[in-house]
């Protein structure tokens, strides 16, 4: 029986396996809305990157590397010291894709407006294919801006971290042709609390030389082969600073970084982290002593809003699965998608990410607009996405792995895997509650911000009943979570509906506004689990609206 002959597969009631003949050009959500936005100029180019990604051979690549995860090697054959370490040749070849799209960099170089948006978008049709490297991608791209800032130092390094050709050689950065930055924060004892950080940065110089030593240790070091790390420490004053700490220094020797051993953990197997004690490690200071905290928090604020890319890619391709395998599969005399409840499921699960999509694109947006309004909905509404969407991610992945029944749950398929990788960008850069108090920070500092913005957004939701009665439940819920930090899930989870529920005005013309807004803000029953939709509206529509040709015959 041959991959191609859809009728032998059909004649033993099994799927064939999923194949999509362009990423972007089969998600009419995502082309949509990039059309509408300030990214349109940039459809060409991913509709060539969808066609690239949809190659079977890079989702082989993403089954082998997450099957062979890295190995540490601290030793070489001499018995020196190498921390170094091995990956699966399929990790490289991913990494390399991502290079060659330009997700590390090129969009803080593009001068087009929306080159961000744009580099969302093709973010987010990675992740379909592979989140493990994302990682590394995204820890790059939020370190950027804060290296530039530093013109000694970019002078040296920048061609390095603009380059788009992959380069995994033990090389100085300054020699290579591509880099990567990683992140050195978290440690035992402190967790998300990073005021708790005890890694101490030593002078060695003079009161205006910004090179140090840094001794401690880190219980997660992100992407340990970076070629350099962005670390938090306490120098003598105990300020905490942030220093840039390279892994091989400029005359070509081991910077003092011993790397303990890798993370053994329930995802993201192929990406390496590692647990790593600074001895004497050169680090160079950049920032000023006491703003490293800000600094990093920057750098984080832009690696959240890759979780949330990075979830939505991996809803719509669950999504894809799914509802690949309802038209193929038949059960009691009829195919799985014909049948109410597994419509119902499927309708929701596409509203699901229709709405995530849009939003995580209106973020990228945000992004490119630096005005003071802007701003404010910027600071709140990533934490907000950050927690919303990948906690959504988990449950909806679980209900596409239940789709398939017991293959689904099988590691012989990719959905296994796309479940295993979702709760890592709900944890990753500070989990749930981390969030929703990020985002009563974010309240409390603007509030006059918040009550103009809550305010438009009244304005514009005059003619729809539902959607105006939830802009307006906001402002009592702010005031509640802000009395009682407890009650602000309730706030953040109705400020994201709403936000999504506007977004959706306008995608597809509209087609999945009404149904989104009748179960999500107009359903006291919706969201215990997916599937519990409101039958006044055709279900077949919003299916066929997110995922063409899933209710043809095959």
């Amino acid at each position: 029986m041959g991959e191609g002959d859809e009728s032998s597969w059909s004649q033993d009631n099994v799927a064939p396996p999923f194949a999509s003949p362009n990423l972007y050009l089969d998600d009419p959500v995502l082309v949509d809305t990039v059309g509408r936005g300030p990214a349109a100029w940039s459809h060409a180019a991913l509709v060539a990157l969808g066609r690239d990604l949809a190659d079977s051979s890079l989702r082989q690549c993403a089954r082998e590397a997450d099957r062979q995860p890295p190995v540490l090697e601290r030793y070489d054959e001499r018995g020196r010291r190498v921390d170094r370490i091995l990956f699966a040749p399929a990790w490289h070849t991913l990494l390399a894709s991502c290079f060659r799209a330009g997700l590390p960099a090129r969009a803080w170089f593009e001068t087009h407006t929306g080159a961000r948006t744009a580099r969302a978008a093709s973010y987010l049709l990675h992740a379909r294919v592979d989140a493990a490297t994302l990682c590394p991608t995204t820890m790059t791209y939020a370190a950027v801006p804060l290296l530039r800032r530093e013109r000694d130092l970019w002078a040296g390094i920048g061609p390095a971290l603009r380059g788009e050709l992959y380069d995994p050689s033990d090389r100085p950065l300054a020699q290579k042709t591509g880099g990567l930055v990683g992140m050195g924060l978290t440690e035992i004892q402190g967790g998300s609390d990073l005021r708790r950080v005890t890694t101490r940065a030593v002078r060695t110089g003079s009161e205006d030389d910004p090179v140090f030593r840094l001794h401690g240790r880190k219980w997660f070091l992100s992407v340990p082969q970076s070629d350099a790390h962005l670390v938090l420490a306490r120098d003598e004053a105990d300020r905490l600073g942030c220093y840039y700490v390279p892994r091989i220094l400029p005359d070509g020797e081991r910077n003092a970084v011993r790397l303990e051993r890798l993370k053994d953990k329930l995802g993201n197997r192929a990406n390496a982290t590692a647990e790593a004690i600074f001895e004497g490690a050169w680090g160079r200071r950049i920032g000023e002593p006491a703003r490293g905290l800000a600094l990093l928090m920057e750098m984080a604020n832009t690696t959240r809003l890759d979780n949330v890319l990075g979830s939505t890619g991996l809803l719509r391709e669950g999504l894809a699965l799914a509802a690949h395998h309802a038209r193929h599969r038949r059960a009691f005399d009829a195919r799985l998608v014909d049948q109410p409840t597994m419509r119902s499921v499927l309708a929701d699960l596409a509203l699901e990410t229709a709405a995530a999509t849009a939003f995580s694109l209106h973020l990228a947006a945000l992004t490119e607009d630096d005005t003071p309004e802007v701003a404010v909905a910027r600071r709140i509404l990533i934490p907000a996405g950050k927690f919303w969407i990948c906690k959504r991610a988990i449950t909806h992945l679980g209900e596409c792995v239940e789709v398939l029944g017991g293959n689904g749950y099988m590691e012989d398929g990719p959905l296994a895997r796309l479940y295993r990788e979702a709760p890592v960008n709900s944890i990753w850069e500070g989990s749930g509650n981390v969030m929703v108090l990020d985002v009563l920070r974010a309240l409390r500092t603007s509030p006059e911000g918040a009550r103009e913005w809550w305010a438009a957004l009244e304005r514009e939701a005059t003619d729809e009943r539902l959607l105006l009665a939830a802009v307006r439940s906001l402002t009592p819920l702010a005031t509640a979570a802000l009395e009682d930090p407890g009650r602000a899930r309730h706030l953040v989870a109705r400020l994201v509906l709403v936000v999504q529920a506007f977004e959706l005005r306008h995608v597809l013309g509209g087609r999945l506004y009404g149904p989104f807004v009748e179960t999500r803000l107009g359903s006291e029953s919706w969201g215990a689990v997916p599937g519990l939709v409101s039958d006044r509206f055709d279900t077949r529509a919003v299916i066929e609206a997110v995922v063409p040709d899933v209710l043809s015959r095959p």
